[in-house]
């Protein structure tokens, strides 16, 4: 049997950081940190910091990995190269459940911000909405990898100088209130908090999918140019950069309302840093930051569902090569395009953003993602010396974040997703049986 076909390297460290930048600075900006401020309360700052390091050992597992092992696939490809092929499958099969559950949530929060800005009810359009951008966005996808990276760098650029503008506005037009208060478990807007130690794990669990998007770049190593230097260098440029926005701009939005009301707008209209941004005054300059901020958001959550179609239909494709899903999906177009991985993607995106709920599909993809993690730091673990750039023990620290955090969501999410995983375990028996 022939080798299967590869896909071309075309992407530098520059479109590679964007990629990765295009992936986070969407959902886990706009929508996570409010998420993680009705859990923790104003200690979601340190939730943010304490992912940042999770992110930051996880990242350099898939740096060296995807370094050492450039091909689409991801964590799918390591696991069954350096662990185990039941592992491998499983960090797959995780890969698609949670990137899925993300995507949805993208396609549902670029609907809140919509519907939000043009005053029209999200009970009503939300989902319609959501499962119209999936449409779109998937032609895009198909039209081939070139064109797809030229519009996500745009669309990242506008989210950047977005989130930009909300930050300075915010520290020069509203009335925040940084200073400590007399309570240490109250925050700026009076609100007392009294975190404990599951609280704050919780919230740096869903904080931690927040930076996850810089997994695309591994994803995608197939697709870029020398690999053992850009792959590392372009993940660690991601994280920095994110870090640096998220704790930026929750400190603002957490001293301009108060974690309640960041929760809260999170919650009722999936559009919190608009509503934020609107209590900064009535002039004509926070007129216009609202308005940027509608217009990043918009861009953000495009950014992030364009990012995760084409990740998940790499692993997809992957996953078709090796007859872990049906062989079609693991095949090319004439033009060099996984259009099967890319149509089977985008049915299970828009079947779980039909659901509706933002919550939901950012818990359940807080533990499957965490799994995935843990089986790429288990793999990292394995590559032979020769193969290492980093010391192993961020690697045993990734894996023991991952593990001990996957268990802090709500139960019911991840008994949802040891579910998912038995099912699917399931699924591989049957398919290898069935390859003979």
């Amino acid at each position: 049997m022939s080798a299967p076909a590869q896909l071309s390297r075309r992407i530098g460290v520059f479109a590679a950081v964007m990629l990765g930048l295009g992936s986070i600075m969407g959902t886990g900006v706009f929508v996570s940190l409010g998420l993680g401020a009705g859990i923790a309360g104003p200690a979601v700052l340190l939730a943010i910091a304490l992912a940042g390091v999770l992110a930051t050992c996880n990242g350099l597992s898939s740096a060296q990995l995807a370094a050492a092992h450039p091909v689409a696939g991801g964590t799918y490809e390591y696991g069954y190269t350096y662990l185990t092929p039941t592992l491998g499958f499983t960090a797959g099969w995780m890969f698609l459940a949670a990137k899925s559950a993300s995507a949805a949530t993208a396609a549902l929060g670029f609907a809140g911000y919509l519907l939000n800005t043009l005053g029209l009810s999200a009970a009503t359009y939300l989902v319609p909405v959501a499962l119209a951008v999936v449409l779109i966005l998937t032609a895009l996808v198909l039209t081939g990898i070139k064109r797809t990276s030229t519009v996500n760098i745009v669309v990242v650029a506008i989210t950047l100088l977005a989130l930009a503008a909300f930050v300075i506005a915010g520290l020069t037009l509203g009335d925040l209130t940084f200073q400590r208060p007399a309570n240490s478990n109250a925050d700026a807007a009076g609100n007392e908090w009294n975190i404990g130690i599951p609280a704050l794990l919780h919230a740096t669990a869903l904080m931690f999918v927040a930076y996850t998007g810089y997994g695309r770049i591994a994803t995608m190593g197939e697709e870029i140019r020398e690999p053992r230097r850009n792959i590392p260098a372009a993940i660690i440029i991601t994280l920095a950069v994110s870090a640096v926005v998220y704790i930026a701009v929750a400190a603002v939005a957490l001293a301009a309302v108060g974690a309640a009301a960041f929760f809260d707008a999170t919650e009722r209209q999936a559009a919190p840093l608009e509503v934020i941004a609107r209590t900064f005054g009535q002039g004509h300059a926070t007129t216009l930051v609202v308005a940027l901020v509608s217009l990043g958001a918009l861009t953000a959550m495009l950014g992030v569902l364009l990012n995760l179609i084409l990740g998940l239909s790499r692993v997809a494709l992957a996953m078709g090569r090796r007859g872990d899903l049906p062989r079609s999906v693991g095949s090319l177009s004439p033009h060099g395009n996984p259009v099967a991985a890319i149509l089977l993607v985008a049915i299970i995106i828009a079947t779980l953003a039909s659901l509706g709920s933002v919550k939901a599909a950012w818990s359940f993809s807080a533990f499957t993602v965490l799994i995935y993690y843990g089986l790429t730091n288990l793999a990292a673990l394995r590559l032979p010396r020769e193969n290492r750039l980093y010391p192993r023990a961020f690697a045993w620290l990734g894996l023991a974040g991952c593990a001990s955090l996957a268990f802090f969501v709500e139960p019911i999410y991840w008994i949802a997703g040891l579910a998912l995983i038995a099912v699917g375990l399931a699924w591989h028996f049957i398919a290898r049986r069935m390859r003979g």
